[in-house]
């Protein structure tokens, strides 16, 4: 884990952030206590149509009335 100050982390910016890249934790501390960490995003995947193919079912009573619902309708 690297603790750098803010004043040295300014200045070594793209050196700590290849260091989360690689898996480090970096914390920038002032006056000895941490207030911020660094740390890498997560890229989501891309969305694809049809990905989702033969795992969503739909019930064949899916549109039906509830029964909750008789006393409302006609």
């Amino acid at each position: 884990m690297l603790q750098v100050n803010l004043e040295e982390a300014k200045g070594r910016l793209p050196e700590l952030v290849n260091a989360v890249l690689k898996g480090e934790t970096v914390l920038i501390v002032t006056d000895l206590q941490a207030i911020v960490q660094l740390v890498p995003v997560i890229s989501s995947m891309r969305r694809q149509f049809g990905s989702a193919k033969g795992l969503i079912v739909m019930a064949d009573t899916f549109d039906a009335p509830l029964p909750d619902f008789n006393p409302y309708m006609p």
